[in-house]
């Protein structure tokens, strides 16, 4: 299953990368939506390599995942690979300069099954594909306008 999102920012793409590299902010996020998130490298600033635990809860049971940051070219790209029981993901986050103040901010996601359980958890992901395109792509929106907020103030 995959799907996309963009979102068109006005803010300077050193400095939209610079927000999306903030994976501490990403680790706090997740806190509090319950996530459970173990770093697994002692960097303060992460690059190629860097790896994080997860675990949360999907369709009321326990997931765990190992994500890894794959690839890391400042300030454009940024490519996660993560794997689960059964399961795969490959998130791309690659920004385009629009102009000097304006960013084109895109994430691509990809997930594949390799075990029956993670297939049939895939194909309860695709039946609700719609809704959670459209969810994705409001909370991209979201994270957007908060980054313009915070460049507009200086942070």
């Amino acid at each position: 299953m995959q799907f996309s999102a963009q979102e068109d920012i006005q803010v300077p793409i050193s400095d939209v990368f610079e927000m999306v590299a903030d994976f501490g902010r990403f680790e706090r996020m997740a806190l509090r939506r319950g996530i459970e998130v173990r770093r697994t490298f002692d960097t303060p600033s992460p690059g190629v390599g860097a790896c994080w635990d997860a675990e949360f809860k999907v369709r009321g049971r326990t997931r765990r995942m190992s994500v890894e940051l794959a690839e890391f070219e400042r300030p454009s790209l940024m490519r996660f690979v993560a794997a689960g029981k059964g399961m795969t993901s490959l998130t791309t986050v690659e920004l385009l300069p629009l102009s000097q103040r304006h960013t084109r901010l895109s994430i691509e996601m990809s997930l594949a099954a390799q075990t029956l359980p993670a297939r049939l958890l895939l194909q309860s992901f695709k039946l609700g594909k719609t809704r959670f395109r459209r969810q994705f792509q409001l909370r991209l929106g979201d994270f957007a306008r908060e980054m313009e907020a915070r460049y507009a103030h200086g942070g």
